[in-house]
């Protein structure tokens, strides 16, 4: 059985950031500019990650909080990737293509609802503007499996793909009517011995708890057929119900929504079956085999954590493409549009689709420092923080250490000289832990609906 105390557990939910960003997506705003952008983008000198956003989805999940557009037209799709092309005409202007790309990632979306002849002129028109691919690089594609055919696997052996990630949710027939996703478990089997017959050797299927009519009972058997099919990761996400951020989300009877402790006891059994099974915990909500390079990296307190979730390819530049596409690097965060006509109207002027961002604070930057360490390795190398941003640890950060002292006397971590650890509770609780240390937390201390639940 797993070592987490759940009773400890439970008490500490409360609304939060997942922390994909710090400052927090929240914090973007019109008051960092194109210029802005663009000086970054031109005076980048660290390795690439790019990723590139297609938005189209056949119809709705109900459940998902990602920005998509949902057509049956294959002329919106054609349309897109022309407008794809001549953003990254426009972006080549502005950035050395000669640094290393050393990731690459298509999200969405329905990323796989294009053809493989889509997808295929997609990479290469990208790969003939950036040019130096990293021979390690990760090159992955999220995967909705009742859109995926061979041809479409061809085009990614081609270009050199090495992670899939396969998005089930939940195999219950019931569950699947009421989050609007009928996928059988057959179909998603298919598309995982399609990926394994070409030689994909890191596939994800990501998992929800907490959708409606699911129960202790039919998580059990979703978690048994995700592990008949043998996958080197799974991320098993706590659901985000924000129905006012989401409509969908509205058409949910709430009542049909597990309770917080039937949540609980999925999330105990989850942990315990997979373990149990030769797989370990990375972070809040994702497993990997033990000879996942996560592991590698955890130990060497080099595991990241970025829009795309944990990875082991940190110091990169992120380079956002297509709608609502966010791009990071060291001081700043650059969103483009949601909106298409607005997306069609910037690069028909030849400009790039942005629309908002944030520039970091020498004080933001300390504090992504520590939050995003936290986040990926669970704990704070002291020594290191004061010797890179030249602070005292202590009087810094004096508020948020006195604010830990909840999370100590709770028995989740330990605090010295030299470090803040979390133990195997403590880790899933990260997004609290790292509370503290957020600058901007105190605005939304009495708004309630600004974030998810944390537990």
């Amino acid at each position: 059985m797993s070592k987490i105390d759940f009773e400890k557990f439970g008490k500490f939910s409360k609304p939060g950031p997942r922390y994909t960003s710090y400052p927090t997506a929240l914090e973007f705003n019109e008051e960092f500019k194109y210029d802005d952008y663009i000086k970054y983008l031109e005076n980048g000198k660290d390795k690439l990650s790019i990723y590139v956003h297609l938005p189209f989805c056949r119809s709705a999940c109900y459940f998902c909080g990602c920005n998509v557009v949902f057509t049956s037209k294959e002329d919106k799709l054609d349309r897109y990737v022309e407008y794809l092309k001549k953003e990254i005409d426009i972006l080549v202007n502005h950035i050395d293509t000669s640094r290393e790309v050393i990731q690459f990632h298509f999200g969405g979306g329905t990323p796989t609802y294009y053809s493989a002849d889509s997808l295929d002129e997609i990479v290469t028109y990208i790969r003939s503007k950036f040019t130096n691919w990293s021979k390690d690089a990760e090159i992955s594609s999220e995967i909705d499996p009742r859109f995926f055919n061979e041809e479409q696997m061809k085009v990614f052996v081609k270009h050199g793909f090495n992670r899939i990630s396969f998005g089930v949710q939940d195999f219950d027939p019931k569950v699947q009517e009421a989050i609007h996703r009928i996928q059988p478990f057959e179909i998603t089997k298919n598309a995982v011995d399609l990926a394994r017959k070409y030689g994909i050797n890191s596939i994800n299927i990501d998992l929800i708890y907490g959708l409606p009519y699911q129960s202790f009972e039919s998580f059990k058997t979703t978690l048994e057929l995700a592990f008949s099919l043998n996958p080197d990761r799974l991320a098993v996400f706590n659901y985000a119900h924000v129905p006012w951020l989401k409509k969908t989300m509205r058409k949910f009877d709430e009542t049909t929504l597990p309770h917080p402790s039937v949540k609980l006891e999925i999330l105990k059994y989850t942990i315990d079956f997979f373990e149990k099974n030769g797989y370990k915990m990375v972070g809040m909500d994702h497993f990997a085999k033990p000879d996942d390079e996560l592991f590698t990296a955890i130990a060497k307190g080099e595991l990241h954590r970025n829009f795309q979730g944990y990875t082991t390819k940190g110091g990169a530049n992120l380079i956002g493409i297509g709608l609502t596409s966010i791009g990071e690097g060291e001081r700043y965060y650059a969103q483009n549009t949601k909106d298409m006509n607005a997306y069609e109207e910037a690069i028909d002027k030849g400009l790039l689709p942005f629309e908002r961002g944030v520039s970091l604070s020498d004080d933001d930057v300390i504090r992504k420092s520590v939050i995003m360490e936290l986040m990926a390795n669970f704990s704070i190398d002291i020594k290191r923080i004061e010797n890179e941003h030249k602070i005292v640890f202590k009087d810094y950060f004096a508020d948020a250490l006195l604010a830990l002292n909840e999370y100590k006397d709770a028995g989740l971590i330990t605090i010295t000289d030299e470090k803040i650890e979390a133990n195997s509770t403590g880790a899933m609780l990260i997004r609290n832990i790292a509370m503290p240390f957020d600058a901007y937390m105190n605005k939304y201390k009495d708004n309630k609906k600004s974030f998810s639940k944390t537990v």
